[in-house]
């Protein structure tokens, strides 16, 4: 029968002919009545479902916020399956800790607190990647020994997945009324999940993108005023020949060196190496050449400043942070150099006449010990002398095979271009590191500062 007749046909069947003499309706009619009743209210939940789907389709689709996709999602799941509560955690891909939570959003209709996914839960859709409905948890055979919250009463759980792999779980508590969750509501929340995981997990990634290319202009800008804090030229100095290069093994490191001006006849030269890479490191180096600047502006000795550099790194630094430094006063009148050398690498001092001096008094390395007692020493820059202070970048670089370059070659280099002006022998000292390191990856920053006393 044609729906149009049909209608019609119990529109004449429920109109009474007379009061007194009412249709009767046959049991057959009556029973195809509510077949079109429970057919029409199915075509209805079946209209608006795909309505709210379509909504959410547009809603989603045209943002790139996952915070905000997700709350959608979620505000339309808890009108969809009257839910009291929803959420969507979203879980580590990585292997290593698949069961870590990276992002949680949650929305409520109701009073009670906020609820979080419970562990054991979030293993189970691990293992099973399937929708989950227990309108019982507590009684729930398959989750025995588990303490649910008492005002949780019913739970219904789909995985959101991607290419067969699970990036997150929407969980809606409690259906409204005290009601069960039915298939219906199951099979609803699967297809919200099914519709709207790739679409989070690509705002999810354009955002981890967008935050990427952040730190990397965060680390270009930082790697600029890395450059601005160093010295932008050597000083010059009658009867001298002084450079420094540092060269970071990323953008930013943690190499420092410095030339702070005294006054006209003298200058603090400093040379420092903080423990770390990258940008943490970059911080470190900056504190370290800020308080170095201030102790040097103080009228005291060159081993009273490394002990008050140390005691204020060592009280404003985490204690697994530190630096090693060589600190010297440089004296352009009497050619003195006062120095002290925290833990760093021994600068080597090679004569005109005589043997190389390695230059080791000093202490430990900076921000380790508070109040420690730093010795001072000096020595005398005679003419024709070069003086050659180095990171460990230099001595410690690797080659293929992990053969160290050392100090050795590094004397080599420096007695075969000893003739070079400062800022030439710099230059051959990194490029003989480069070329003994071959396609070795640089693992650390190599600085160095040459002072040349003219030999006439």
């Amino acid at each position: 029968m044609a729906r149009g007749k049909f209608l019609n046909h119990l529109s004449q069947a429920f109109s009474p002919k007379s009061a007194d003499h009412p249709r009767v309706v046959p049991l057959g009619e009556v029973g195809g009545l509510e077949a079109l009743r429970r057919e029409n209210a199915r075509l209805t939940r079946a209209l608006e479902e795909l309505s709210m789907l379509n909504e959410l389709a547009r809603e989603i689709g045209a943002s790139r916020n996952a915070e905000a996709i997700m709350d959608r999602i979620i505000r339309r799941s808890l009108r969809s399956v009257l839910a009291e509560q929803a959420v969507i955690t979203l879980v580590n891909r990585q292997a290593r800790e698949p069961m870590k939570t990276l992002v949680r959003a949650m929305a409520t209709s109701s009073e009670h607190e906020q609820f979080h996914l419970n562990q054991n839960l979030l293993g189970w859709m691990h293992l099973n990647k399937k929708p989950l409905l227990s309108n019982s948890p507590r009684t729930d055979e398959r989750f025995r020994g588990i303490t649910w919250d008492a005002s949780i009463s019913s739970i219904l759980c789909v995985p959101l997945m991607v290419k067969s792999e699970l990036i997150g779980v929407l969980t809606a508590y409690n259906r409204k009324g005290g009601e069960e969750f039915s298939e219906e509501d199951q099979r609803l929340l699967a297809i919200i999940a099914m519709q709207s995981a790739q679409v989070i997990d690509n705002a999810r990634l354009y955002e981890e993108e967008q935050a990427y290319l952040r730190m990397q202009e965060e680390v270009r800008l930082a790697a600029v005023i890395q450059q601005d804090l160093l010295p932008q030229e050597a000083p010059r100095v009658f009867g001298y020949d002084i450079a420094g290069k540092s060269v970071a093994a990323q953008q930013v490191g943690g190499d420092y060196f410095d030339f702070i001006p005294l006054d006209d006849m003298g200058m603090a030269i400093c040379l420092g190496d903080v423990s770390g890479k990258g940008l943490p490191a970059s911080l470190l180096m900056a504190n370290l050449q800020a308080t170095l600047r201030g102790q040097t502006l103080m009228d005291v000795s060159v081993s009273d400043r490394i002990r008050r550099a140390n005691q204020l790194l060592f009280r404003s630094t985490d204690p697994e942070k530190f630096a090693t430094l060589f600190y010297g006063v440089f004296d352009y009148k009497t050619h003195q150099l006062c120095f002290s050398n925290a833990g760093h690498e021994n600068p080597i001092l090679i004569r005109a006449q005589g043997a190389p001096v390695r230059l080791i008094t000093g202490g430990t390395v900076l921000g380790v010990i508070d109040n420690f007692p730093f010795e001072e020493d000096h020595v005398v820059i005679d003419k024709g002398d070069t003086l050659v202070i180095f990171s460990d970048g230099i001595t410690e670089a690797f080659d293929a095979d992990e053969n160290q370059f050392g100090e050795d070659r590094l004397m080599a280099v420096i007695d075969e271009n000893r003739d070079q002006t400062a800022l030439e022998l710099i230059e051959s000292i990194i490029a003989a590191v480069r070329e003994f390191a071959g396609t070795a990856p640089q693992a650390d920053d190599l600085t160095l500062v040459v002072v040349k006393r003219d030999a006439s």
